[in-house]
């Protein structure tokens, strides 16, 4: 199965769902980010380590043998090199594998799901992906919409989102109400759904009171709405706020803080420089 969508739109959740509604469900479910990783680590992470191949190095099993009788998430799985591409198409073609350093082949049965935000189909016409290998991939194929495209969920995810960090901030039963909640789901969220999760973290955090306002948001509309707290803000001061708060987190790491708020690193330079124009 391969899961298509912006970054931020919850593909891995929905590979969770396809593992727990499917007769695998008893068994692991194991994701892997190969972004996250270089190369040579993600080699590791991914077929495992064979006892003995450098000094002190033991065996450790890899995500692909962690995965056995499951299902393996190879979440932007675009960005793996041409080397690793080659192999994971013989793990696809075979069902089965060699840990690094090893000789011995390894039969393994499990789900394959993938994800990815980029453009698969011009990066094959670019040969920066094997087209053997996207075709065994995108067997069944679903595309996962923006959530600009299904606002009808912001309210539903508020909630959720409410309840997780309320419970894990100790503020449990923090609620927001209707005007609010229709205001967040005016919103663009070009983050998407990890965009909402990370603001409704900020909201619980910074929160008043136990029913969280439109004063609370810090978003004006087009009117002169007046937020809380005594100062006008508005949504570019909000975003702007929530970046410097999730960079300050991750010690200034601007690719991670891309990752967390949903966004690319060319987005994220982007509203930084408007940010530092602005307040030029």
């Amino acid at each position: 199965v391969m899961l298509r969508g912006e970054s931020g739109v919850g593909k891995e959740r929905v590979a969770q769902m396809l593992h727990e509604q499917s007769q695998r469900s008893k068994g692991p479910f194991v994701p892997l980010n190969c972004a996250a990783l270089p190369e040579s680590l993600l080699e590791a992470e991914l077929f495992g380590i064979e006892e003995g191949v450098a000094t002190g190095v033991r065996q450790r099993l890899g995500k692909l043998e962690l995965a056995d009788g499951g299902t393996l998430f190879l979440d932007e799985v675009g960005d793996l090199s041409l080397a690793l591409q080659a192999k994971l198409l013989r793990v696809v073609q075979e069902r089965e594998f060699e840990r690094l350093g090893g000789r011995e082949r390894i039969p393994v049965d499990l789900r394959l799901v993938t994800a990815t935000h980029r453009d698969l189909e011009a990066m094959v016409d670019a040969g920066d992906f094997r087209s053997d290998l996207y075709y065994r991939l995108r067997v069944v194929v679903i595309m996962v919409p923006p959530l600009r495209d299904r606002r009808s969920d912001i309210p539903l995810l508020v909630r959720h989102f409410l309840e997780v960090y309320g419970e894990r901030f100790g503020r449990p039963g923090l609620m927001m109400d209707r005007d609010a909640v229709e205001l967040l789901a005016n919103q663009g969220f070009p983050g998407n759904v990890r965009e909402l999760e990370n603001m409704v973290q900020a909201m619980v955090a910074l929160a008043s009171g136990d029913v969280i306002t439109v004063a609370d948001l810090g978003i004006a509309d087009d009117s002169d709405a007046v937020v809380g707290r005594g100062e006008r803000m508005t949504l570019a001061d909000l975003e702007r706020r929530h970046i410097e708060r999730v960079l300050r987190e991750v010690g200034g790491n601007r690719s991670e803080a891309a990752r967390i708020l949903g966004i690319d690193r060319s987005t994220l330079y982007r509203k930084m420089s408007h940010s530092a124009t602005a307040d030029a």
